[in-house]
């Protein structure tokens, strides 16, 4: 098996059948500590027995885990925290410029009214006063820019570095790197919607690296996962011994088959599956939460109540060893018209949540070892598009990370004067993962995975660590 590009040998990984690949995509919660089962039984655990097993890093890390708090569907810029005063001089106004949709409108100024908070002085619009009281921890990044203005690529690329299916998520890199200090629980958990996510499963599949890598989705209602619990007519005690006697089973098929990681996927799949069916269970039992707490978060008021649950979960999952965790917004922040009821409720959605995360991380001493990233897959246009809507911009958009090894109060890149391209200090999606990566002490050039007789990595062939806004 493929490991740091330091320390370990490669080898190819077998070309796989369409069976094989079915089987792979849907195999399982992500991994589990089958040395466990093993060692009980005399074996001795080793990485291709528990591929979640903690590793180390390559440098002393700031962050141990990541939450990152997506905003599917694009959040303009130019209306949240970058406001241009050339948009209001000149709204109205028509430019040539090239959109996804249809004509171009005039250029249209922000609904919004903006305020400067915190000693950074930093600007954030009308609708996001709770997160505006924490803006001295952010560095705003505010000069990305990406390769697609379709949504489904672009989130591919966001997630993966690459704006084509298949390849791995960020979250499977990181855990495949670093593994996991829970071994009770997925190392890479996805918090889902309640329309579905664009392009589906492949935002967090494991792509070419080991199944046990892949994200495992949280549904963002009731039972986070389905099929867990077992049958009402099976005790514990008996499902425990049929686990037993098919590991005892699989292992011995295992003996003849060493590297087939999709057989080993599967078997490491039934006993994370059984020892999540207490732990998950408590991860969203918030009745040992405060009503404080409650409060903090929002998820007992009815507007806030669902991003407010997923931001509680993501901080218990952090707090118990879980790696990587992405939180997806509910609806979609994708403005075609209406930008200002659109923005308006997705921001009243989560504006408490996120600050009650960020209050509640620093008063855990979490937020010294939790990287929190805000952000979307692309940004939308500074001109109209019907009466009152954006369109789509690749170009030139934003994000802002707080928490462990972030330089608070800091801005780094700008977009032109109307907030169409990215123009000072442009900043890739593959420099947002060099950085992610460096902040939870990996070098993104030497992690790698040989494929197709191929280095891989995360951030391909590119990509830069923003040691500027990091401390």
């Amino acid at each position: 098996m493929a490991r740091f590009l330091s320390s370990h040998c490669h080898r190819f990984e077998p070309i796989i059948n369409r069976r094989q690949l079915l089987q792979r995509a849907g195999g399982g919660f992500g991994g589990l500590a089958l040395a466990q089962m093993m060692a009980s039984r005399g074996v001795k655990a080793s990485d291709d027995i528990n591929p979640l097993a903690p590793k180390a890093s390559h440098f002393p890390a700031k962050a141990k885990s990541i939450i990152w708090l997506f905003m599917e569907g694009a959040p303009s810029s130019v209306d949240m925290f970058d406001p241009k005063p050339e948009l209001t001089k000149r709204d109205g106004q028509k430019i040539a410029i090239d959109v996804f949709n249809g004509s171009p409108g005039p250029l249209m100024k922000s609904p919004f009214s903006f305020k400067q908070y915190g000693e950074s002085g930093a600007w954030v619009c009308d609708r996001y006063t709770n997160v505006a009281k924490h803006v001295d921890d952010f560095a705003f990044i505010k000069s990305l820019h990406s390769d697609s203005n379709d949504h489904v690529p672009a989130l591919y690329q966001i997630n993966t570095g690459i704006a084509r299916p298949g390849f791995p998520a960020a979250g499977a890199w990181f855990t495949y790197g670093l593994g996991s200090e829970n071994q009770n629980l997925p190392g890479f958990v996805v918090l889902g919607n309640n329309q579905g996510i664009k392009g589906g499963p492949l935002n967090w599949h494991s792509g070419f690296l080991p199944a046990a890598h892949q994200g495992t989705l949280f549904r963002s209602e009731g039972n986070p996962i389905l099929n867990l619990n077992r049958p009402a007519d099976v005790t514990r005690e008996d499902q425990r011994r049929q686990l037993d006697l098919m590991a005892k089973l699989n292992a011995k098929h295992l003996e003849s088959r060493p590297s087939e990681a999709e057989l080993l996927a599967r078997i490491q799949s039934f006993e994370l599956a059984y020892r999540m069916q207490s732990d998950a269970a408590r991860m969203i039992d918030f009745s040992t939460e405060t009503q404080a707490t409650r409060d903090m978060y929002g998820v007992d008021q009815k507007e806030t109540k669902s991003y407010g649950s997923k931001c509680l979960l993501a901080r218990r999952l952090v707090e118990s060893g879980v790696r990587f965790v992405q939180v997806y917004s509910d609806g979609e922040w994708d403005a075609h018209s209406n930008l200002t009821e659109n923005h308006t409720g997705h921001c009243r959605a989560t504006d408490i949540p996120i600050a009650g995360l960020l209050a509640d991380l620093k008063e855990r001493g979490l937020m010294d070892s939790t990287l929190v990233i805000w952000g979307g897959e692309f940004g939308r246009m500074p001109v109209s598009q019907g009466k009152d809507g954006r369109d789509h911009n690749p170009q030139g958009f934003m994000a802002w990370m707080a928490g462990a090894g972030i330089k608070g109060g800091t801005s780094f890149g700008e977009t032109d004067e109307i907030g169409y391209k990215a123009v000072v200090d442009p900043v890739t999606v593959h420099d947002l993962h060099a950085t992610m990566m460096h902040l939870l002490g990996m070098d993104h050039k030497r992690l790698t995975f040989l494929h197709n007789g191929r280095e891989y990595r995360l951030t391909d062939v590119a990509g830069e660590v923003l040691h500027k806004i990091l401390v």
